[in-house]
């Protein structure tokens, strides 16, 4: 079974972080970036890194950069369209996503992400929250490139909501266990990173 490509969503603003580009805000002498790769290169094949702006801030990652091809900073769906695209462009027929944010990856979610795709090819994450109710991570999911087109119309007619897409496509479950450590535990503010930094 051939390995998947994956893309690393990073084009978000990062407004609840102060602004910048929170892929590079450090955790434990670490980037946010560094830590993902780290986790998601030796499941992948190739990875590429959504990010909106100046691509050579990631020159040092020797990964290809690439843009929302959709205008005005639609979303993490916007990022989920240009990662299908670049897949595609490789030969590729699906592509993992996750979101920049989210350091603690599993080591098995690509492989529990292929076991659990749905009829669709779309599978997401998915861990119980504090009180035992699962929720769904859709940022760290499988997709079926096949669907860019219409993901591409989704956009176009105003859909930005990456939970809402996923859904309509009667997407698989890969549940992950979220003690002690929820595994998609995603950092979006400064008191976030001082947490997770605790947490390393």
């Amino acid at each position: 079974m051939s390995a998947l490509p994956a893309v690393i969503l990073a084009g978000g603003l990062s407004t609840r972080m102060g602004g910048g580009n929170k892929a590079l805000r450090m955790l434990a002498g670490e980037t946010l970036l560094s830590r993902v790769i780290a986790r998601l290169s030796p499941q992948c094949g190739q990875l590429a890194i959504n990010a909106n702006g100046e691509p050579e801030q990631f020159a040092e990652y020797g990964l290809p950069v690439i843009a929302d091809g959709i205008g005005g900073f639609a979303g993490p769906l916007a990022g989920v369209l240009a990662g299908m695209e670049w897949a595609a462009a490789e030969g590729a027929d699906s592509v993992v996503s996750v979101s920049v944010d989210t350091p603690f990856l599993p080591e098995d979610l690509v492989h529990r992400l292929r076991e659990a795709a749905g009829r669709s090819g779309v599978a997401i994450a998915a861990s119980p929250d504090d009180s035992g109710q699962l929720r769904d991570h859709p940022t760290c999911a499988l997709w079926p490139v096949s669907l860019r087109g219409e993901l591409h119309e989704a956009l176009e007619s105003g859909l930005h909501r990456i939970g809402q897409f996923a859904a309509a496509h009667d997407p698989g479950r890969a549940v992950f266990d979220s003690r002690p450590l929820d595994p998609f535990l995603n950092l979006n503010t400064p008191e976030d990173l001082a947490r997770a930094a605790r947490l390393v």
